[in-house]
């Protein structure tokens, strides 16, 4: 099974291709999706089928956490105008692939794709090699899973990670500011205020905590926002509702069908890839 983060490989795509996301109109961002997808399918085709999976607009963490992801939102307010084009643009691409395409596309609401990922990945790892395609670490943790591999586009290699439960401790004691996730000394609008600044994770203060967790204690003093933070990015945590509903839509039937692919391709004047549509 080939799961492919899709907001990571078409994010990941443009920005390769150029810094300005005004210049990604939706010929350029189908072509260089359709383009990647024909390559993953065919590079890891080993692995078996290919499901491509996207976020949904709605996060069950923003209930648990407001602030989770709102040091993205705060950059895309920037170009707000640009950053909701390129969305729709998505959107629309995303509806291509359901519609004309032999895949399972998954968007589940209120879970993300790693939400997704995470669920299929340990439902049947025991059965499948499993080939994550996302360059977003915090798949390194289902590492610890046997069959689950890990493919960076961005690196242009398979991701290693030789503790995944190691990783995980240190992520939920990090953070991740990428996400507005503080470091667990860290108040919960540390990333979001400009007046405030994450308290120093010195060796110290780690070999204080890792001594209460080998003794199987939440850090003293630190213990909510370790809970906090363990919620947001331990993806055993994931809700049973959430988890109910991906299960729900992995049973669905796949929309679309490979007899579809040629028209397609000649609505949307893809000459080039016209000439590998065999490899879709």
């Amino acid at each position: 099974m080939i799961l492919v983060d899709m907001s990571q490989v078409i994010l990941g795509n443009i920005f390769g291709y150029t810094k300005d996301i005004s210049e990604a109109d939706e010929n350029l961002i189908r072509h260089l999706t359709l383009n990647s997808l024909r390559m993953y399918k065919n590079k890891f085709k080993k692995y078996g089928d290919m499901i491509l999976v996207f976020d949904s607009g709605d996060y069950w963490r923003k209930e648990e956490f407001p602030h989770y992801k709102g040091t993205r939102k705060l950059k895309q307010e920037e170009k707000k105008e640009m950053w909701s084009n390129l969305w729709n643009i998505v959107s629309m691409v995303r509806d291509e692939l359901e519609n004309n395409f032999p895949y399972k596309v998954m968007r589940v609401g209120r879970a993300e794709a790693d939400d997704i990922i995470a669920y299929l990945a340990k439902k049947y790892h025991q059965t499948e090699d499993i080939m994550i395609v996302s360059s977003d670490k915090d798949f390194q943790q289902l590492q610890r899973y046997d069959n689950v591999h890990q493919y960076s586009p961005k690196n242009k290699s398979k991701v290693i990670c030789t503790n995944p439960k190691e990783f995980l401790i240190n992520h939920i004691i990090r953070g991740d500011s990428s996400d507005g996730i503080p470091n667990i000394l860290s108040d919960d609008d540390t990333l979001m205020n400009p007046e405030k600044r994450q308290k120093r994770l010195t060796q110290k203060v780690l070999d204080s905590i890792n001594e209460d967790l080998v003794f199987g204690e939440l850090p003293k003093g630190h213990e909510d926002n370790w809970k906090r933070n363990q919620t947001l990015v331990d993806l055993d945590k994931v809700p049973d509702w959430v988890n109910d509903k991906i299960e729900k839509a992995w049973n669905e039937p796949i929309v679309g069908k490979r007899s579809k692919l040629f028209n397609y391709f000649i609505k949307h004047k893809l000459k080039n890839l016209m000439e590998t549509i065999e490899e879709f």
